[in-house]
């Protein structure tokens, strides 16, 4: 819905634009579209005219009204009013709101995929817990946060990356090898002079 919103709002700019009624350039201003704090004011509000007056000198209220005469007509748009200095209020149509859901049912697992990321290489890198220290629940976040944020910048069009380091090479593991063989050789009952540089859990 705030798409189709945002898509009005630019396609009116542009014919304003066309037809001379708006400076050249002014369509590729950038468009804000927000849910509405009371239900009566709307379903979501946008505040180009404000942002725009300036640029077009003219009052944003004058400019509100300019906007709202070029929009199409669209049968999920119920009312489009004025509000306090400038804004732009649109009312849905509340069935619209379930349209959605025959969509969510079509595109299953694909739907909200898409290609902002245009195939730009990104790489996530997340490391595992170090098994040689105390476990938190840190740790355990980490790792679900990066193979989240993966997932769902490859399921905006990235080609992701990932790089999860598992600490299970190196000197560390090597003490910590030695170091358990020494205990399950101290459960076994040999007397072992247990080395300071191991590690004592």
């Amino acid at each position: 819905m705030k798409q189709l919103i945002t898509d009005l709002i630019r396609d009116a700019i542009e014919q304003l634009e066309s037809a001379g009624k708006l400076p050249a350039g002014v369509a590729s201003a950038q468009i804000h579209l927000e849910r509405t704090r009371q239900k009566s004011h709307g379903d979501f509000a946008s505040n180009i005219s404000l942002a725009m007056a300036k640029k077009v000198g003219k009052n944003p209220r004058e400019l509100a009204a300019l906007i709202i005469s070029a929009l199409a007509a669209n049968d999920q748009i119920t009312k489009v009013e004025i509000a306090g200095p400038g804004f732009i209020n649109f009312h849905v149509n509340e069935a619209s709101s379930l349209t959605v859901l025959a969509d969510i049912l079509k595109q299953g697992e694909d739907y909200g995929r898409n290609n902002i990321g245009r195939d730009q290489p990104i790489t996530i890198e997340f490391v595992s817990a170090n098994p040689t220290g105390p476990l938190h629940v840190g740790h355990g976040r980490g790792a679900a946060f990066g193979d989240s944020l993966s997932r769902l910048l490859g399921f905006s069009g990235y080609r992701v990356h990932k790089e999860y380091y598992f600490n299970d090479a190196g000197r560390q593991m090597d003490i910590l090898a030695l170091s358990v063989w020494l205990r399950y050789l101290e459960q076994l009952g040999v007397d072992i002079n247990f080395p300071g540089n191991c590690y004592q859990g």
